[in-house]
């Protein structure tokens, strides 16, 4: 359902987002003024997101590379009944990674970097 969808915070304030399809063909019941109330807390529809996060941090930071910063980016959609869904990019799905070293660093090593 595209719309405005509106989502309660743990402490209760209300957080008001643009919705989308969330392709299940199923109908929620909205008020007057198009605003459907969110199945789950603002938090509660994040958990997902947070959870993959911290899996794909864990997979570049604890393999062999060791990099001295990881960022990992991908788009976010909200939906009333489904919460947060990691966005699509137009061909696949959205995630980009970004892995650095500081200077000094030849083979990204604890070890090498100490004795820089």
């Amino acid at each position: 359902m595209d719309g405005l969808v509106e989502f309660k915070t743990d402490d209760g304030t209300l957080v008001v987002v643009e919705g989308i399809e969330d392709g299940s063909g199923s109908r929620l019941v909205s008020r007057a003024d198009g605003t459907v109330q969110a199945a789950r807390t603002f938090e509660g529809s994040l958990e997902g997101v947070r959870a993959a996060a911290e899996s794909a941090l864990s997979v570049f930071r604890d393999g062999s590379l060791r990099p001295d910063s990881v960022e990992i980016e991908f788009g976010v959609k909200l939906t009333a009944e489904a919460g947060a869904l990691i966005a699509k990019s137009a061909v696949e799905g959205h995630l980009v990674v970004k892995l650095s070293w500081s200077p000094g660093r030849s083979d990204g090593s604890p070890e090498t970097a100490a004795r820089s």
